[in-house]
């Protein structure tokens, strides 16, 4: 990877535009990733910010439309899987949202959900190292969050979440 990327995670917006709007102006991210609970409100932000890829996946409240509920993808070298974390009962334990991560051979894990924001670095240092993410909810609460991470060269990862 030769340039810095910078992607910016949101979850559980819940109609609450104005905070993602705000950041994604501060920021200026390369890409925008929503983790569900509005799957609308990313489409809203990628037609407001037309030039930004923006990846979706469906929360437990975005109904039955075409958004998957999860999806893998690789940028920058990493490999990323995301999902809202309510088919995986994070609410109780990440146990199985980590299984899966690990079944598709992810480097990050990204999902929403609790509201709560969360990082861990798993196995750090090790060649089975897992980023784990939730940006909590950038839509609920007095402090509203997002995550950011950022890609740099030399394998690099600076990943955390911060209040809008």
């Amino acid at each position: 990877m030769g340039a810095e990327m910078k992607i910016i995670v949101f979850s559980d917006s819940h109609r609450e535009l104005d905070g993602m709007r705000k950041v994604v102006r501060r920021e200026k991210p390369d890409y925008v990733f929503h983790l569900g609970d509005h799957d609308s409100d990313a489409e809203q932000i990628s037609r407001e910010f037309q030039l930004l890829p923006v990846a979706m996946v469906r929360g437990n409240c975005d109904g039955w439309g075409d958004t998957p509920l999860s999806l893998t993808l690789t940028l920058g070298g990493k490999r990323f899987f995301l999902c809202h974390g309510h088919t995986y009962g994070v609410k109780s334990g990440l146990l199985r949202v980590i299984y899966a991560a690990r079944e598709q051979n992810a480097d990050i894990l990204l999902f929403g959900h609790t509201h709560e924001a969360y990082y861990e670095c798993l196995n750090e240092g090790t060649d089975s190292e897992l980023y784990v993410l939730n940006p909590g909810s950038c839509g609920y609460g007095r402090k509203p969050t997002y995550g950011r991470i950022v890609l740099e060269p030399g394998n690099r990862i600076e990943i955390g979440y911060h209040t809008i």
